[in-house]
This record gives structure tokens, sequence and C-alpha cells, in this order.
């Protein structure tokens, strides 16, 4: 048996996997307290995900002792790019600073001014990233700064509390602004230029290599047997790529979640920082991946379904499934920014082109397409930096919406497959790393595609119309930037 553990943004999911990657069971902790001290700031408590990881197994022993009993390999997942200070005695320094914490934006810009960082990066210096929270830390929090010794990623940090080691993998890694990301390493240049040394990183390794074995008390205390192998893992959206098996050149997956996510595997190293793609290493050797990321997809259409009254649900099916003609209302949705292409925190959403005919089905039909034209938006910048796709495969929970699916498809102009049901998550994905970590099994014998159940093939009769719609989302961008 195998376990998955991933340290979610709102709580901790443990599943069980057997030798076939069937899956046994899963459970979940209760929900993660983030506090917000000022606005902007984001933070946990460390000691909370430890809580949330002991319910989860709690919850998996109790209902299957033997499963959990047999258990030869664990793997670990977890939002990225968090700032757990850690003193030379492992003791917690302050609350983890959060991925969707932006209290360093000026510290960000002032990183990504400096060209060292994209050149070894790949990536733009973004308010999230890990590298800007120390910055700010240091000035704001001096006393902190000089008593850190370990700077963990949050998984790592639990991996810290498993295992004992102080290690991290290269997908995680790379969202830290401190990774070379070509050649797979820390770079000591970058590390430099936040007033930091590789001696107070963590060790490397890649996640599908052993990181550790379970601690003996924590092995006694679950009911598991001697020697369990901690895998490297992966940071949350690695980690779903292995639970979808997108880990081959040219594989590709769209998630419809609260944000949405245009995830491609590549086997070169492709940066494109001015396009605002992320290009991380992924959880395999000699793998990395590229990302669009949008901030508002089924959270678009949720702002909508407040404004009307209506359900998300009730609003789709007014549409029906048949796809239509896109009409001359274009809806940017820049809710809370956006991060592909435009590298945005400021701007906001627009509905433009409203007359006296523009019903609710109407406007909603807008949502659904300009979400479609964002996604569409992620596919040029990986283009440009030299990623071609032929298909992708549609998750989360906007892709139970066949119209929005027939949108974006035809706006990609790509068949979009929709897989077998299944959970196929990062909590799968992490327990498919610690199977390979633990067997030595080759990683792509056992990170595979979950089987086809559809696909949803493009609209071609309204290529051409989607396509001048899609022109004409682009040019908007660039006016309401310049009014606001």
């Amino acid at each position: 048996m195998y376990l998955g553990i991933d340290l979610g943004t709102s709580g901790v999911k443990a599943m069980l996997i057997d030798a076939d990657q069937a899956v046994i069971g899963s459970a979940s902790s209760k929900e993660v307290a983030t506090t917000r001290p000022h606005p902007g700031w984001s933070e946990q408590d460390p000691a909370e995900w430890i809580r949330a990881t002991e319910e989860a197994i709690a919850g998996l022993r109790a209902a299957h002792p033997a499963a959990l009993a047999a258990v030869r390999g664990i793997g670990l997942s977890g939002h990225m790019h968090g700032a757990t200070l850690i003193d030379a005695d492992d003791k917690v320094l302050r609350p983890c600073i959060m991925w969707n914490d932006t209290r360093s934006h000026r510290e960000a810009a002032s990183l990504d001014a400096d060209p060292r960082f994209r050149a070894i990066t790949g990536n733009i210096v973004f308010p999230g990233f890990t590298a800007p929270k120390l910055a700010w830390v240091k000035t704001n929090e001096p006393e902190v700064f000089a008593k850190v010794r370990w700077v963990l990623l949050p998984k790592d940090y639990l991996r810290l509390w498993l295992t004992g080691e102080h290690l991290s993998e290269m997908s995680d890694s790379a969202g830290t602004s401190w990774l070379d990301t070509g050649a797979r390493r820390w770079s000591t240049e970058l590390l430099a230029a936040t007033g930091l040394e590789e001696r107070q990183m963590p060790g490397l390794v890649e996640g599908t290599e052993a990181a550790g074995t379970l601690r003996p008390d924590l092995s006694a205390r679950w009911g598991l047997g001697d020697g369990v192998v901690v895998a490297g893992g992966a940071g949350d959206n690695a980690a779903s790529a292995c639970g979808m098996g997108t880990v081959r050149e040219g594989t590709a997956f769209v998630s419809l979640g609260t944000s949405g996510v245009l995830f491609a595997a590549n086997a070169t190293y492709l940066p494109n920082p001015e396009s605002a793609v992320h290009a991380f290493c992924h959880a395999l050797p000699n793998t990395w991946h590229q990302m669009g990321v949008i901030l508002s997809a089924t959270d678009a259409l949720n702002w909508h379904s407040r404004v009307t009254g209506a359900s998300a649900a009730d609003l789709t099916k007014e549409l029906g499934e048949t796809l239509k003609e896109p009409s001359s209302v274009t809806f940017l949705p820049y809710l809370s920014g956006e991060r592909t292409p435009h590298n945005d925190a400021a701007i906001r959403g627009a509905f433009l082109g409203l007359g006296h005919e523009s019903g609710r089905a109407v406007l909603t039909q807008a949502v659904l397409e300009g979400v479609s034209f964002a996604i569409r938006d992620s596919l040029e910048a990986l283009k440009s930096a030299g990623t071609r796709l032929s298909r992708v495969t549609a998750i989360g929970g906007g892709s139970r919406s066949r119209y929005w699916l027939k949108s974006i498809a035809t706006a990609l102009d790509l068949p979009v497959d929709l897989p077998a049901d299944g959970d196929f998550g990062a909590a799968f994905g992490a327990a498919r790393l610690g199977l390979i970590a633990a067997t030595g099994a080759n990683p792509t014998d056992i990170l595979t595609a979950p089987a086809t159940a559809e696909t949803i093939e493009p609209e071609t009769a309204l290529t051409a119309a989607y396509e001048d719609a899609y022109q004409r989302y682009r040019r908007l961008y660039p006016a309401i930037r310049a009014a606001y």
C-alpha cells in the first residue's frame, strides 16, 4: 500500500492506493485556519498542518486499518511558495507567509528588476513567491531574519516532522525564485541577493526519489511497519499532473477551478518570463512544465451567480448545450487582477458591448467565453515559449458544464478530453510518487493517464466567429488598462 498526503490551503487530504494504483480510501481533515492580520496578508500556523495530517491519518486508520498498516511508501504534495522559517532547533519562528500573501509586492518588483532573477529562474518574481517574502522579513522583522536557519516550503515542513530531514524537491523549489530551474539546483547568486546562503536551504532530490523514512514513533502510533519511505513529492500542480499522467512532452490539462490553469509537460526547459508563463521543474527527472494561470475561472461564474441571484448550475443550464456564436458582449474576467499573460494585479474585470437586448443569458455566455479566451491567452503564451499542444484534458468543477467545454474547445481549437470518473488529483499523484520511491518503478510506467470517457471537439462552424471575438477580447485589455 502507498499513502499520498496533500497539504491544501484549507486542509489535508490523505489517500491510500494499492500496488495496482486502485484507490482504497481517502480521508480529509477539518479546515486549517488562515489569519489575515493586515490587508493583503495571509498566514497559517504550521502546527495546524501537523494537527490536520494527524486527523486525516486517523480517519484512514479508522476506516482502513489493515491497508494503512501495509503502507510502504508515502508521497507529499502541498501548496507552493509559502515561507516557513525555522531556527537552529527546528522551531518555527513565525507563522508561515502563504502563497496568496501580497505584502511583499514592493520587494518582488525590486527583485524582478534585477535581470539575474528572470535569467536564472526563467520566471517573473511574483509577490506570492518565497524570495520576496524573505526580503520583506529581512526589512520588517530583522530579529526573526537573524534567527533563520532553514527556509522550508509547507509540504517540506511536514517532511521534517515526518522524517527529521531538511529536504525538498525540484517542482516546489522552482516556485521560490531561488532555483536555477534549467540546472535544477539552488542559485547561490540569487540567495545572496536576499541575504541568504545555500546552507539555509533544504537539500534537493527529485520528486520520485526517496527523501527520508518515517520516524519510528509515528510508525508505531499509526500502526505501520519500519522503514516506510517518504518520497520527494511535488508542489500541488505538479502532483495533480502526476495524478493525471501529464508528464510526457505535449500532454496538457486545463483546470477549471476557482482559478484556471493550463498545464503542459515539457521534455526540455522552455522559459518565457515576459509572457508571465511559469516555467518550473516537473516532479520527475529531466522533465519540466509550463503553466499559464488565470486568477478567476469558476470564480467569475460564481461572481455572476451572486450578482444575478441564480445558481451557477441554473445559469449554465439556461444556455442549453448547443454552442452559440459569440454576441457583441465581451467579458474580461479580471476580477482580482490577472497573472498570464499580463502580470497585472491592478486591472479589474468589465462587461463591454452591452445593449438593451443584453439579458442574463447573454451575460452568462459572455462570462464563459471570457474565461475561455483567458485560457486561450495562456495557450498563446505557451506557444510563444515553444510549446505545441494537440489536445488537452479538462478537470475541475467547471468541467461539469458541457457548454463551457465546447466554448473552450472552440476557443483553443483543440479537442478537450474528459477523464473517466475517479479522483486523479494531488493526493493521488503524491501516492503514485510514494509508490515509485518505495519500489524503484519506472516513473513513466506508473504516471499514466486515466481512460478518456468522452472527447469534446471544436465547433468548426463557429471557429471564425470565435476567432473574431477573441481578437476583440485581446484589444480590450490595453484599452481598459490605459483608462485605469
